[in-house]
């Protein structure tokens, strides 16, 4: 009985390309004795294999259930046709298309093949610093252009020697098509400067840089993204060092230690964030220290100053092993940048950037195309919760199939084009939407500075380019003195939607949750201008991505002195006191506070001077974080509620009084009797610990309690929380049981964060909603969706 024998054509669409996909094709399809081919193109990976029937069935079945580790089959779909005679598989060269389609790996890992070779004195490769494989080292970092192929990337001028150029074209080999590869004879080098960038003599640049950080030295080291500044982690004296020269005062470093062992031995680690930490991605995990841990790193309280966690990695790049492997067990690992700028990245800016911060420079000569922060990351009830988004985990993409089917019922729009949103001032991001894929860029950084916004603008270009996506709208944050905002007002002949600023926060949690609503929103932050013209930042709404309706908030009260109030918390201290005569301050209080300070901010707010008035929870925290004598004055964003957190006892079951009632239609939830208990608690000798564990909890009972009037209302039984107060674990927990407690499905962020990093997400998934929806937009655009 004869077998039939027939072609199918194969279309991949997904992480497809950089992580060895075509190799593993080619050695599926010979291992099913297969002809055919395989290729890249701008949509993925192509192929076309002939063979018998039952082989071409396993084959396809093979596809999907073998792939790479690292791939990310998001669409397989294959056509049969008649058989042409083929007689062999091969690889064939890349194609381009008018239309990208393709999802970049994020960069990864070294793996364990490699990390192998690296240790092997017989291995050619052994202590090679760029050591990479199909499986492993730079993507989204090194390349220019898709398709991926190495004249794509950075390595493009290298060019291959006889022994890569074997492995590079042997489908067998682990190498096969590994776009980077290269070797000691034909690759890059790395070297080390001294601080004037004049070249150190020395055989062993990675050992002789090891030999001056266990010295007490500030190392720039380039990175996959960048260059971080190192010193020794356990040398109290060097980690003070570099806190003076980056005149970073109170933000915690984060730590790279060189084995799981040695995490293990100063840090709490469930399963959950041992998986994090040994996984392709490598973030920066937040761990709260052992008891015992300052024993055994002395640095400890100036590596994290404000609170008992720790943010930790283990080394990701060949060139870190090497260092961890010269004896430095933990090491000081921070972006390389000065205070507010973006971090370094490439090598003729690296010395006068930070010239006045590093002693020594480990350079390498593979260039980098597009600068990424460390992503920073921690667990929550077993579950990713994600601070910091970037290296590792950019530019996988986020599925916005929700945001259409909440315009389900509706008159919609059959596409959309290309959205750009813009994120927000602070930890800015943005999001490049294609059809129904959001991508959230990298961590771009606070936009207090024309070098940062130019990072976001050049940023945004790249996905352009990479993607194939011209937006034809955009949408920014509806604050017009953000600066991503300006220069969204500038750009003509594109569509524009302001997004209001805890809409956004609530949208990217919907989305990345996959909910097409409608839910009750739950914005706590520390400023976000509202629709009235106030900073909100204390918000409870209802709805979806076509829109939101504020349905009650906190009370306002002035914010002495605009950005003066958020540096300093003790102003935010006198205006809750103030507002409505809550209470008299804490002796303490009063004496720690300068008395003609206190003048001149009381005749402020009471003038209404210079005091925009905010619901803000965000500042909130400031003001009982102050009064309690935790934090008068803030060095970094969030640092006296972070400060409180730390201090509270959370076995406490008391909540404060509060009082919710409804002005001009809308649910306020005032704060006085809050206060006046509070301050009585502070004059009867309160602990601090007990203070702070019945304000957080007292926060929580007022949202389980907000929420059930809302649902009493209007129905709504899914609770989505964000905004930049949701990081506080504490707060999060006790809000989170407050809610289930009551019956409610709760949504919480994973893929992106629920501070500012997560704007740009949310912003994309309104505008979205609004183009689906918005009658006579699609007129409006210059692009126009091609028809199918």
């Amino acid at each position: 009985m004869l077998i039939e024998v027939i072609r199918v054509d194969v279309k991949v669409k997904g992480v497809v390309q950089g992580v060895g996909f075509r190799p593993f094709v080619y050695r599926l399809a010979h291992q099913h004795d297969l002809g055919g081919w395989v290729t890249n193109d701008a949509s993925g990976v192509r192929l076309e294999a002939e063979g018998r029937r039952p082989d071409i069935d396993a084959f396809l079945a093979s596809l999907r259930t073998s792939a790479p580790p690292l791939s990310h089959i998001e669409e397989l779909t294959w056509e049969l046709h008649s058989p042409i005679g083929y007689t062999e598989f091969r690889i064939k060269e890349s194609v381009g298309a008018a239309s990208h389609e393709v999802n970049l790996s994020p960069d990864i890992c070294v793996c364990e093949d490699c990390l192998a070779e690296l240790k092997d004195p017989g291995n050619r490769r052994f202590r090679y610093p760029y050591i990479n494989c199909t499986n492993c080292g730079p993507r989204f970092t090194i390349t220019v252009q898709v398709p991926y192929d190495r004249k794509h990337t950075t390595i493009r001028d290298f060019e291959l020697c006889e022994d890569c150029a074997k492995e590079y074209h042997d489908p067998m080999d682990r190498r096969f098509h590994a776009q980077p590869v290269s070797c000691p004879k034909c690759g890059p080098k790395v070297y080390l400067l001294d601080a004037s960038g004049k070249r150190v003599d020395t055989v062993d640049p990675v050992s002789c840089a090891a030999e001056r950080l266990k010295s007490g030295a500030i190392v720039a080291v380039k990175g996959l993204g960048g260059y971080h500044l190192a010193c020794d982690a356990t040398q109290e004296a060097a980690v003070r060092e570099l806190r003076a020269r980056k005149r970073r005062d109170g933000k915690p470093f984060a730590v790279m230690a060189d084995t799981l062992e040695t995490v293990l031995r100063i840090c709490d680690v469930t399963e959950k964030e041992r998986e994090l930490l040994t996984s392709p991605r490598r973030p920066i995990v937040l761990l709260p220290l052992k008891n015992e841990a300052r024993s055994l790193l002395p640095a400890a309280d100036f590596l994290s100053p404000d609170n008992n966690m720790l943010g930790v990695m283990l080394p990701y790049t060949p060139l870190q092993h090497l260092l961890s492997q010269e004896g430095l067990e933990l090491s000081v690992m921070t972006s390389g940048n000065r205070s507010g700028e973006p971090i370094v990245y490439r090598d003729e800016e690296a010395i006068p950037a930070l010239q006045e911060i590093a002693d020594y420079y480990l350079v390498g000569e593979l260039p980098i195309h597009m600068r990424t922060d460390d992503t920073v990351t921690s667990v929550f009830r077993e579950r990713e919760y994600v601070i910091r988004r970037s290296r590792g985990y950019v530019p996988f993409p986020i599925d916005l199939s929700a945001v259409v089917q909440s315009a389900e019922g509706k008159p919609r729009k059959s596409g959309n084009p290309p959205i750009l949103a813009l994120g927000g001032e602070l930890k800015n991001t943005f999001c490049l939407v294609k059809d129904r894929k959001a991508f959230v860029s990298h961590h771009i950084g606070d936009l207090d500075n024309l070098e940062t916004l130019d990072s976001l603008i050049g940023g945004a270009e790249h996905f352009g380019r990479i993607f194939a996506a011209e937006a034809g709208v955009l949408a920014f944050d509806m604050h017009p003195g953000y600066r991503s905002s300006q220069y969204a007002s500038e750009q003509k002949n594109i569509v524009q939607i302001p997004v209001q600023h805890h809409h956004a926060h609530i949208a990217s949690c919907m989305a990345e949750n996959g909910v097409s609503g409608p839910v009750i929103g739950v914005a706590f932050d520390g400023t976000g201008l509202g629709e009235d013209g106030h900073i909100w930042g204390g918000e409870f709404f209802a709805g979806d991505y076509g829109g939101f309706e504020r349905i009650a908030r906190f009370g306002y009260v002035p914010l002495p002195g605009g950005d003066a109030g958020v540096k300093e918390p003790w102003r935010m201290a006198l205006s809750y006191i103030l507002n409505d005569d809550a209470a008299e301050l804490p002796a303490e209080w009063l004496n720690t506070i300068e008395p003609y300070k206190r003048d001149i901010v009381t005749r402020q707010i009471l003038q209404r001077i210079n005091t925009p008035l905010t619901s803000s929870v965000g500042r909130l925290f400031d003001a009982v974080s102050s009064l309690t004598g935790v934090c008068h004055y803030a060095e970094y964003e969030g640092q006296a509620a972070i400060r409180l957190e730390s201090a509270a006892d959370p076995e406490t079951e008391r909540i404060y009084p509060y009082e919710v009632k409804t002005v001009q239609g809308m649910l306020e939830i005032g704060t006085a009797p809050l206060i006046r208990e509070l301050v009585r608690e502070i004059r009867d000798g309160m602990s601090v610990s007990g203070i702070s564990g019945e304000f957080h909890r007292t926060l929580a009972a007022i949202v389980a309690d907000v929420c059930g009037r809302i649902r009493s209302e209007r129905g709504l039984n899914e609770v989505a929380l964000s905004g930049g107060v949701f990081q506080n674990r504490l707060l999060l927990a006790f809000t989170v049981d407050e809610l289930e407690r009551s019956g409610f499905r709760v949504w919480l962020h994973s893929k992106v964060p629920a501070n500012d990093g997560g704007l740009s997400l949310g912003q994309a998934a309104i505008a979205l909603g609004k183009y689906l929806t918005w009658e006579g937009m699609q007129e409006s655009c210059v692009w126009q969706y091609p028809e199918k």
